[in-house]
């Protein structure tokens, strides 16, 4: 089924949402941020937390078998090369969405992102979650962009909004062990890292950055 752009979507108790919805999909999203002084441009060397990959695999619809089966296969993978296919499978399974208008909002608000427009994106995903707070990649993706904006405590509060959702969420996991460690909190980064491997033992640097915040937090074994 297509992109749908009217309001048939959306139910007659929202239409305040509507009109915001309507106003941000007609929005465009390139706009120069060095017009907008409350626009901040996520530095170029800024690392992000996770986030899904490029390219991701067509999934089938059953979400919460699909996703058991997958995290079973995730612990499971023999290596590298099969764990980030597992992992994009997970990706896509967290992406889908019922609304044809919280994809094309998500869709929008990653272009802005792409072309540091924060505001724009920052806006979009708040209309995302308002439509659907059910979305876990809504909370995932807000909270990526406040990370970016060194907004901590807002990221952190998205992030647990996710775990709330989806205990498993990897990305969302790491992203905790990032703040904190940006935070000084070695302790807690390590928990939040050690929890990330539990669910994907493959993830992305993370063994690296548990194996140094162990010698840093508990010291070498004598």
């Amino acid at each position: 089924m297509g992109l749908n752009f009217g309001f048939k979507l959306i139910a007659p108790t929202n239409r305040r949402l509507a009109i915001l919805i309507a106003a941000l999909l007609a929005m465009p999203v390139a706009a120069a941020a060095q017009d907008d002084p409350r626009v901040v441009p996520p530095p170029r060397t800024q690392k992000k937390l996770p986030e899904a990959p490029t390219k991701l695999p067509k999934v089938p619809a059953d979400r919460t078998r699909g996703l058991d089966f997958l995290f079973g296969a995730l612990k499971a993978a023999p290596d590298e090369d099969s764990a980030r296919h597992v992992e994009a499978r997970i990706w896509a399974l967290w992406l889908q969405t019922p609304s044809d208008t919280a994809a094309l909002l998500m869709v929008r608000a990653k272009a802005a992102l792409d072309a540091q427009n924060v505001d724009v994106a920052l806006k979009l995903l708040d209309a995302v979650i308002k439509l659907r707070p059910d979305y876990v990649e809504a909370w995932n993706r807000r909270a990526t962009i406040y990370y970016l904006k060194n907004d901590y405590v807002r990221s952190l509060s998205d992030l647990q909004q996710v775990l709330t959702r989806e205990p498993r969420h990897f990305g969302a996991l790491a992203g905790v062990g990032m703040i904190m460690q940006d935070m000084g909190d070695d302790k807690r980064a390590l928990d939040a890292f050690r929890k990330a491997l539990a669910v994907d033992p493959y993830l992305e640097k993370v063994p690296q950055i548990v194996k140094q915040l162990t010698e840093k937090v508990e010291g070498r074994d004598i």
